[in-house]
């Protein structure tokens, strides 16, 4: 099945797994989000991402939204 991703999707999976210290589980769950919404994040198979689950993965990594989408 191949999935339509958007350049920006693309671009926060490759901010995410620059800025990860930690297990995606882990990262997850800091982030109060569950592990296949994230990993359909990382492995790109969304259009998008919503803003509060960006901003929850972004505060769970330490860095801000801006960091992940610039």
């Amino acid at each position: 099945m191949q999935y339509k991703t958007s350049a920006l999707v693309k671009k926060i999976a490759e901010r995410i797994k620059k800025y990860r210290t930690t297990s995606y589980a882990l990262l997850a769950k800091k982030a109060g989000i569950n592990f296949s919404t994230l990993e359909k994040i990382i492995y790109p198979r969304v259009q998008d991402v919503e803003v509060g689950t960006l901003s929850k993965i972004a505060k769970a990594l330490g860095v801000t939204v801006d960091d992940l989408i610039k």
